[in-house]
């Protein structure tokens, strides 16, 4: 080896580099998750917390893609209870401050969600 005088140092600096995240963040704590303000008089969603805070972008696209290319607004019924497939009269009825519910946790995800490119956004 030659050029081992470059390439052992080379590679150890390649090493510390590509480890920084690890050093950088050895606590491990990162952030503290966002608490959004959830609704006093509401105690059930459309889907449980946990599936609704992983699937709710889905089931959005779900309702948008039923309502605007099929014409569908109907309505589905969750444990006795009759939701329509709507953001501002389903999901907006009981979340009612963008602010406090839907921005704390799209920042803290640093998603910008394309929702009120078409709705209007609630009047805070």
């Amino acid at each position: 080896m030659y050029d081992s005088g470059k390439i052992i140092p080379g590679l150890i600096i390649f090493v510390l580099f590509i480890t920084i995240p690890i050093w950088y963040n050895r606590s491990g704590a990162g952030t503290e998750p966002p608490k959004p303000v959830l609704p006093k008089d509401a105690k059930t969603c459309v889907l449980p917390a946990a599936e609704i805070r992983a699937e709710h972008m889905k089931l959005l696209n779900t309702w948008r893609d039923d309502v605007l290319r099929t014409g569908d607004r109907g309505t589905f019924e969750l444990e006795g209870k009759k939701y329509q497939k709507s953001l501002m009269m389903t999901c907006m009825k009981c979340h009612t401050s963008k602010k406090q519910f839907c921005d704390t946790c799209h920042t803290y995800a640093s998603v910008k969600p394309y929702c009120w490119d078409c709705h209007i956004a609630p009047v805070e």
